[in-house]
């Protein structure tokens, strides 16, 4: 386990930075007071100790044809051997955006994306349900978008009486 420390500056560039991935870091500096260089080191730091683990763009999936979310709770027969062999199938499914180990009724929460319900309905009977150990499955087809946030909340790090706090993360 590594520790990291970050002073508020560190964070205010990881805000701008989930914010607008794309500005350039005379822009970032500008938004954090700091040098052009200054931002530079330091994103390079934050990178190289997986505080930023990498960059993406975000597509709206309905413009690129991916009208239907849904969120899939999914049993198993048995966990062990049969987690193992599901975690393994289940990444290489590009429709799973998401799938989230979980407590509780079901053994894990998928997010799916697919165009329609007659490809979700496909997707389920043709791909998911024939996955290894797969008992139960339970969806919930979303309606409307209310929220959604790729930004982590980061207050918990900056609080006025802390200049520096180490956070903790694994490799």
């Amino acid at each position: 386990m590594n520790k990291v420390a970050v002073d508020r500056y560190d964070i205010d560039l990881l805000q701008a930075l989930q914010r607008d991935g794309r500005a350039t870091n005379s822009a970032l500096g500008e938004k954090v007071h700091l040098s052009t260089s200054q931002v530079s080191r330091r994103i390079q730091r934050l990178e190289e100790t997986d505080v930023i683990s990498h960059y993406v763009a975000v597509l709206n999936p309905e413009v690129v044809g991916l009208g239907v979310m849904a969120f899939t709770h999914v049993t198993l027969e048995r966990q062990g051997e049969q987690g193992g062999r599901f975690e393994e199938s289940i990444a290489d499914i590009p429709e799973v955006l998401e799938c989230l180990s979980v407590t509780g009724e079901a053994d894990y929460i998928l997010r799916i994306a697919v165009p329609d319900l007659a490809s979700f309905a496909d997707f389920m009977t043709t791909r998911l349900l024939r996955l290894p150990g797969v008992a139960n499955v339970k969806s919930t087809v979303t309606l409307k978008t209310i929220k959604q946030s790729f930004s982590l909340p980061l207050e918990h790090i900056k609080r006025p009486a802390q200049v520096k706090r180490q956070i903790t993360f694994t490799k």
